[in-house]
C-alpha cells in the first residue's frame, strides 16, 4: 500500500494531499474498491490526516473529499464501525448514512451492529434535531425493537434505577 505509507510517513503535505486524492479516487470507483480501502484501513488514516492540526487546508480538503467518496461507496460495514467513535459530525453522516443503507436488507450486520456496540455508540451521538445525523440515527434506530435502542441509550440505566425506587411489591 504505498499510497497509504506516503499519507501517512510522507513529511511533505503537497504528496500527502496527492495520496489522498489518489485513494479517494480508486476507492469511490467501486463498492470492490471502497472495500478494499476500508480493508487496509484507509478511511482512518484519511481522518487522521484530516483532523491534524498542522495539515495544510488542501490536505485537509482532500483527506476529507477521498473520505467522502470511499464511504458513500463502502459496503463492508465492519470497516466502518471504528468511525463511528472517530469521525466528526460531517463526515459521520456518511458513515451513518452507509448503515442506513444496508442494515435494513442484511440482518447479519444488524445482529453484528449491536454486538460490536455500534447500536450503543450512535445512541451517544449528539445530533441536533432535523439534522442529516439525526435523519440517520433515527434510521437506524427503526430497524430494532424500541426494547433494544432503549436498552443501549445513555439514560437507560437511570431510567430503570427510577422504576426500580418507584416499585412498590405491596401495591
Amino acid at each position: 500500500a504505498p499510497l497509504k505509507d506516503a499519507l501517512i510517513k510522507e513529511p511533505e503535505d503537497y504528496i500527502k494531499a496527492a495520496a489522498a486524492w489518489s485513494l479517494g479516487q480508486i476507492g469511490g470507483h467501486s463498492a470492490d474498491h471502497a472495500r478494499a480501502m476500508a480493508e487496509l484501513d484507509i478511511p482512518t488514516a484519511l481522518l487522521a490526516v484530516n483532523k491534524f492540526s498542522e495539515s495544510s487546508e488542501d490536505l485537509k480538503n482532500k483527506s476529507k473529499k477521498a473520505l467522502k467518496s470511499i464511504l458513500q461507496m463502502c459496503s463492508h460495514l465492519p470497516a466502518l464501525e471504528p468511525l463511528i467513535s472517530e469521525a466528526p459530525p460531517d463526515i459521520l453522516q456518511y458513515v451513518l448514512h452507509q448503515f442506513a443503507k444496508i442494515l435494513p436488507n442484511n440482518n447479519n450486520a444488524k445482529k453484528s451492529f449491536v454486538q460490536s456496540e455500534g447500536l450503543k455508540k450512535i445512541q451517544e451521538i449528539n445530533a441536533p434535531p432535523g439534522s442529516k445525523l439525526r435523519q440517520y440515527i433515527e434510521e437506524i434506530n427503526s430497524l430494532y425493537p424500541q426494547e433494544i435502542v432503549q436498552y443501549y441509550s445513555p439514560d437507560y440505566q437511570k431510567t430503570l434505577m427510577k422504576k426500580l425506587d418507584d416499585f412498590n411489591p405491596a401495591d
